[in-house]
């Protein structure tokens, strides 16, 4: 882990794969992502990332919720079934229905309501990367 505290970079190569349908939030996302030191990889399905080369090397997931296809909690269920222990960031613009899940489901870093705060989606980073492994709820 590294922490370059004189340009603000969180953690410089690490990797947070982020899952979306929506380009313009995907590429938003990235480049916040890139800007904190860490590699962004982004997806516009959840079956593009899981066929990616990127799902065991992902520190960190940011989903959309509501997609075509798999949603963000299967996304989520399919990857602990399978033993990815990454933590999960949800994205979406009815959290109020995801709440249960934050709470009760390991790994879960936080919902975010859309449209969401960066400085909320960073701290949740920031905290990640700080408990290295542990759960984090922001």
């Amino acid at each position: 882990m590294q922490h370059d505290r004189g340009n603000g970079r969180l953690s410089q190569g690490r990797i947070i794969s982020i899952v979306d349908d929506d380009e313009s939030v995907r590429e938003a996302l990235e480049d916040l992502v890139n800007s904190l030191g860490f590699v962004g990889h982004s997806f516009e399905s959840a079956e593009d990332f899981l066929g990616s080369s990127h799902v065991g090397d992902s520190f960190c997931v940011i989903t959309d919720e509501q997609m075509p296809g798999m949603k963000g909690h299967e996304l989520h269920r399919y990857l602990r079934a399978n033993g990815y222990e990454m933590p999960v960031i949800f994205i979406t613009a009815f959290p109020e229905k995801y709440s249960k899940a934050r709470g009760d489901a390991s790994n879960v870093l936080a919902v975010l309501e859309k449209p969401f705060d960066c400085g909320k989606l960073i701290g949740c980073l920031r905290d990640a990367v700080g408990r290295e492994g542990g759960r984090a709820l922001c």
